[in-house]
């Protein structure tokens, strides 16, 4: 049932309504309205008449002198201190449009399209003779809007005491969230009403390594969902993060509304700003189908074109990793058994190995002997580097130098063997949270991967991020991101950042962040578990902005298998763990499983050596957030597709409608579905594998079990 507010004015009367203009999308569906009230701006959004958004505040409040205890005895002036959201004036509009079409380096489509009309409203503050913009951009998907702070005699440089942008909505919806945090995003997926935010928000905080959970404030991109006759799927989101925190969304339960909630540094500041600048952009992106959002690329839209003028060097990759078996603690990163080492001085080749040390030469080379056999692009190594006994939880600023590896690591040897079969080394970077060794150490370790070849690297945040008192995405890290992927830039490779801040569409903008993590992975399923609908919500909130490092394929689920009585287990069929190669968009695609496990099954191994990491085309069939994503896939410059469905915790069954292939043309379709008995607790491995010739007129009917899938690939037969 949706609860509506009542008794609320839709206009104020007289003279405190000044300067209303209104914008429309190009299809004419959306409508935005901008006002000042006493001062105050205001927007609204509509939907084909009705309102999506009700009147909102706009605005941030800075520090004022004595606010807060700078270092440097420089503060800002009195009128450099005063807030920004209220005392306005409109003095001036601009307004514009655009309709272009542009190619992402790596991307769910070849083409993606930029339509929007845009407002730009100027705003004055007489009593402090200042002015700021905010402008607008109304898609045919949503609304995007931002503040722009021009320099000025007057606003030169200011801190942001909290920006107040507010999203009041006029129903209580159904909402897919996360607790709010500065440091996380690796929490559960909660469901419920806007209304129930506060009474479940306290037992969704679960403990991490970093943690910084905001009160009753939920993590963007937010799901969302008007229930009923006439449902509207709406999503919440930023775009173009860069040089400003990222930002939470306050709940206000009882009014639906939402309010902009930034990230602070250690002396609770939010921002610190030097004009000419821009915040990120607030995006609403709104559809009567839950397909259509998937399929929405405004975050994206909304960020600048590539920095980078030579992108033939950023390609997707499928690669294999010396991962999993840490993870689930049959082997470690640590080469000794020490636990207090010191970096550039202690000798390791004289500490006692521990034994379990997995990235030595001889595990490694058999990795690299099985991607080889099996057509895979690279392969990352954990825990190849010096540091590892002592890495975590001590506050340990000198903990990696990035370029010393272990004694049983023989860099070059294994480099030129990997080169020899055809495979490219992944570099592995953990910085423990400290990112200032990371930047300091960074340009020695970029020289490092390019003498030895690699043009990848996943860099690791796990801890409390030094400099002390910063956050995982407050404005310092934010910038410290970009500072690694220009030097990366720099040296041609690509990054794979993990624990960092979620993307915003900045892959546009720097096309080498190939991938992130910044949510709840597969390891996950060996730290207590993903639920199985969990798979059918990232895609609506974490993917809306980014490729994320998902890590599936996993074929033995169950930990008992390596350790008697070990209750954990992977909460997917085998056959999901397939499908998840197509409902989530992966240019660097894992096959995270160990190879002995890939061995006993190749017939559906063959799934992951064939299918696409990066794409032409992207169809999405059918979905509904917590509950299904079924999505077609042409595969990059290929006349090959592939179908990939997941269902939550319940079994369905769903027909799979070929119209999206080219008519006239024949495909060989190979199906990989659950199997008859199966069952993701208590049968998981069992798997149907069928061939049928398929044709644009053809449509396939396929049964998944509770927490399923199935897995299509489609060859034109000649």
């Amino acid at each position: 049932m949706n609860y509506f507010k009542t008794g609320i004015l839709p206009f104020l009367l007289g003279g405190l309504m000044l300067n209303a203009q209104n914008l429309k999308s190009p299809d004419g569906k959306f409508e935005m309205n901008f006002k000042l009230k006493n001062g105050v701006p205001y927007y609204n959004l509509s939907y084909q008449g009705q309102t999506v958004v009700e009147d909102s505040k706009l605005g941030l409040r800075l520090f004022k002198d004595g606010d807060m205890s700078f270092a440097s005895e420089l503060k800002p002036t009195s009128n450099e201190g005063r807030n920004l959201d209220d005392g306005f004036v409109e003095t001036s509009e601009k307004r514009d449009s655009k309709n272009e079409t542009w190619q992402p380096v790596l991307g769910e489509k070849k083409n993606y399209i930029n339509h929007y009309n845009e407002l730009a409203v100027t705003l004055d503050q007489p009593e402090n003779k200042r002015h700021i913009i905010v402008r607008f951009r109304l898609f045919n998907d949503g609304l995007g809007f931002r503040y722009e702070f021009p320099q000025q005699d007057n606003l030169n440089y200011f801190v942001i005491k909290e920006e107040d942008t507010e999203i009041d909505f006029p129903w209580d919806m159904k909402a897919w969230w996360i607790a709010a945090d500065y440091d996380t995003e690796e929490y559960r997926s909660q469901t419920s009403n806007i209304s129930e935010i506060p009474a479940k928000w306290e037992s969704s905080v679960e403990v991490n390594s970093s943690q910084t959970p905001v009160k009753n404030a939920v993590q963007v991109p937010l799901m969302l969902k008007k229930e009923g006759k006439n449902p509207l799927y709406i999503n919440v989101a930023e775009a173009a993060v860069l040089n400003y925190p990222a930002a939470s969304l306050e709940v206000d339960a009882r009014n639906f509304r939402f309010k902009t909630h930034l990230t602070p540094d250690g002396q609770g500041a939010k921002g610190y700003i030097q004009t000419s600048s821009v915040s990120p952009w607030r995006t609403i992106i709104v559809s009567p189908k839950a397909e259509e959002v998937l399929a929405s690329k405004m975050l994206f839209n909304l960020n600048e074109p590539s920095k980078i003028k030579d992108t033939s060097w950023i390609h997707p990759s499928k690669y294999m990793g010396v991962w999993w078996e840490m993870i689930i603690g049959k082997s470690q990163w640590a080469y000794s058994t020490s636990n207090n080492v010191h970096i550039g001085s202690t000798d390791f080749s004289k500490l006692t190995p521990n034994g379990k040390h997995a990235a030595n030469n001889t595990t490694v080379k058999e990795y690299i002997d099985f991607a080889a056999a099996n057509g895979f692009d690279g392969l990352l190594i954990e825990g190849w580097n010096i540091g590892w006994e002592d890495w975590f939880g001590h506050s340990k600023e000198y903990v990696f130098d990035f370029v010393t590896p272990y004694p049983d690591f023989d860099i070059k040897m294994l480099n030129d063997y990997a080169h020899s079969k055809g495979i490219k080394l992944i570099m592995h970077h953990e910085t423990s949270a400290s990112a200032a060794n990371y930047e300091r150490w960074a340009p020695e370790a970029f020289d490092l991967m390019n003498q030895y070849g690699y043009d990848a690297v996943k860099t690791g945040y796990v801890g409390n991020i030094i400099p002390r008192g910063e956050h995982h995405y407050s404005q310092w890290m934010i910038n410290h991101y970009y500072r690694i992927l220009d030097m990366a830039a720099d040296h041609k490779i690509m990054v794979n950042s993990h624990e960092s801040v979620r993307p915003t569409g900045e892959s546009r903008t720097y096309p080498n962040w190939i991938s992130a993590e910044a949510a709840r992975g597969t390891e996950y399923e060996a730290f207590g578990g993903n639920s199985p609908d969990h798979q059918t919500i990232l895609p609506f909130t974490r993917w809306m902005g980014g490729s994320m490092d998902y890590t599936p394929g996993i074929f033995q689920t169950r930990m008992d298998y390596y350790f008697p009585g070990d209750t954990r287990f992977v909460q997917t069929t085998l056959a999901k763990q397939l499908a998840l190669y197509v409902v989530m968009y992966m240019p660097l695609q894992m096959a995270a499983d160990l190879p002995e496990n890939y061995a006993k099954h190749m017939d559906a191994f063959q799934f992951i050596k064939d299918v696409a990491a990066d794409w032409d085309d992207t169809v999405i069939l059918a979905a509904e957030p917590g509950d299904y994503i079924h999505t077609a896939r042409k595969a990059k410059g290929k006349n090959e597709w592939f179908v990939g469905g997941i269902t939550d915790e319940n079994a369905r069954d769903f027909t799979v409608d070929f119209s999206f292939l080219p008519k006239g043309q024949k495909y060989e379709a190979t199906v990989y579905e659950d199997g008859k008995d199966a069952d993701y607790v208590n049968n998981p491995q069992s798997y149907h594998i069928y061939k049928k010739v398929v044709t644009s007129k053809t449509k396939i009917p396929v049964h998944l079990v509770r927490s399923g899938g199935y897995a299509i690939s489609l060859k034109p037969v000649k």
